[in-house]
């Protein structure tokens, strides 16, 4: 099938991206209008903006490369000044951002890229925060909690560069992390795509020839759904009541 080009049109403007091979689909609704309501293709319900943000396929499409691939789209790859810039235009960053969100963000955007998995690490971090794993309550603390999120480990070279990562940072990776971190926050817990108890994951890839974790023996391994989330094992596996 021919590629579409999904049309996002936003307060500053219409942004184009492109998106995978798909029928055609009608312009998306501007993403900060509080009266534009969005229909998850998958659920057949809908969701108002300000309460839930874009549906996961509506996100996806909005945020997909536009053709040419990241330089490096392995988990907890860093974009700095330096970093080769892909072809995706800049997204406006919400303009309703609440700190939790902030947080939320910045841990997804240290662990991936893409995406799909920055949806799928985030509904790992609220599982934490909803039930109060390790006694962590709040956004930031779940984040910040040591040794449970490598990029903000204590001596971690870039712990200080995504701590102090603000929404007006101009890379469009961070601002697409901005978008699906504001998505799942607020989203209705029917919209969950594994269990709450669903509170790990680790990437084979960025563990260089390590064994797994020790907590990954026993605990439950979780597949997201094959027909809305298209993961590489290899780079992320989830798992339930893990010690």
């Amino acid at each position: 099938m021919s590629k579409r080009t999904i049309l996002l049109c936003a307060s500053i403007g219409t942004l184009v991206f492109s998106a995978g091979s798909m029928s055609p689909a009608p312009p998306l609704p501007d993403p900060t209008a509080s009266s534009a309501v969005f229909t998850p293709a998958s659920e057949g319900a809908s969701l108002e903006a300000d309460a839930s943000g874009p549906s996961f396929q509506q996100l996806t499409a909005a945020y997909a490369p536009s053709g040419a691939q990241e330089s490096d789209q392995s988990p907890r790859s860093v974009s700095g000044p330096n970093a080769r810039k892909d072809d995706m235009a800049l997204p406006p960053p919400p303009t309703d951002l609440e700190e939790s969100t902030l947080w939320l963000a910045r841990a997804i955007y240290s662990e991936t890229k893409l995406p799909h998995e920055q949806e799928l690490v985030a509904w790992v971090v609220r599982n934490r925060v909803e039930t109060a794993y390790r006694g962590q309550r709040s956004y930031r603390e779940v984040v910040l909690d040591p040794y449970q999120f490598s990029a903000f480990n204590p001596g971690a070279e870039k712990r200080a560069f995504y701590r102090r990562l603000r929404p007006e940072a101009p890379l469009p990776r961070w601002r697409q992390a901005l978008w699906v971190a504001r998505y799942v926050r607020h989203a209705a817990p029917a919209y969950r795509p594994f269990s709450v108890e669903t509170r790990h994951f680790y990437s084979e890839r960025s563990m260089r020839g390590q064994a797994e974790p020790y907590w990954a023996d026993g605990a439950g391994f979780v597949a997201p759904d094959p027909g809305r989330y298209a993961v590489d094992e290899r780079r992320f596996r989830f798992f339930k009541r893990a010690s």
